[in-house]
């Protein structure tokens, strides 16, 4: 049986959100990331970058959201738009662009050291995380999905993101991305979307963030490089 390496974290949760569209059995293993286990060696052969989410798929190791989606849809057939470019072109936008900012957006709005200032940083991110929502909401005016007529792996990887939205750019920010919102309240309201986002709830995750958590997951606050 296929084994799925999560958390509770948007990366995680699209490719949880495949797996229950399509059905596909799995075995849930949860990487603590509050608790370092995502630098356990045994989880280090599955993903050298030290990160969730990873599949390993009867010996096939598969790891980066995307990439994951990416390959669950052409081995299963499923959720995969005939454009090919299309496809590609929008894929790698959410994968180089959405995930990247809007996990920066978060950092330094929520937990960058108080202490320090960090006005440039964050409102770089803020202005690049809103710019990438403007060209989705552009694209989607129109449009009921982000590629062709059928809700697909592009949708999925976006819904990861996207339904974090005020959590990343304050709680008034959807009402500048309506057709975005619209699309993700379509996906949030399907039965594998609340599925996806229940199966942390099996687990039990560290919750603090302590001192810890910081160090396990932002080891750059306890190591200079330059």
């Amino acid at each position: 049986m296929l084994k799925f390496y999560f958390n509770g974290s948007p990366n995680p949760t699209k490719v949880a959100l495949f797996l229950e569209e399509a059905g596909l059995p799995f075995e849930p293993v949860k990487i603590d990331t509050r608790k370092g286990e995502q630098f356990a060696p045994d989880y280090l052969k599955i993903n050298p970058n030290g990160k969730v989410p990873a599949i390993d798929d009867a010996g096939t190791i598969v790891f980066d959201s995307n990439a994951i989606l990416l390959y669950l849809a052409e081995k299963t057939g499923k959720f995969l738009p005939a454009n090919r470019a299309e496809l590609l072109s929008w894929l790698m936008f959410v994968a180089t662009g959405v995930g990247p900012y809007s996990g920066q957006a978060v950092h330094f709005k929520h937990f960058a050291p108080k202490d320090q200032n960090h006005d440039y940083a964050h409102n770089r991110y803020q202005y690049e995380t809103d710019r990438h929502y403007r060209i989705l909401d552009a694209h989607l005016a129109g449009r009921r999905y982000m590629v062709g007529h059928d809700y697909s792996i592009v949708d999925m990887a976006l819904w990861g993101w996207a339904r974090m939205v005020p959590f990343k750019l304050g709680d008034d920010a959807f009402a500048r991305y309506p057709n975005v919102k619209r699309l993700i309240d379509e996906i949030s309201a399907r039965p594998a979307a609340a599925r996806a986002i229940a199966l942390k709830d099996k687990f039990t995750f560290k919750a603090e963030m302590d001192d810890e958590a910081r160090a396990n997951m932002f080891k750059h606050m306890t190591t200079k490089v330059a």
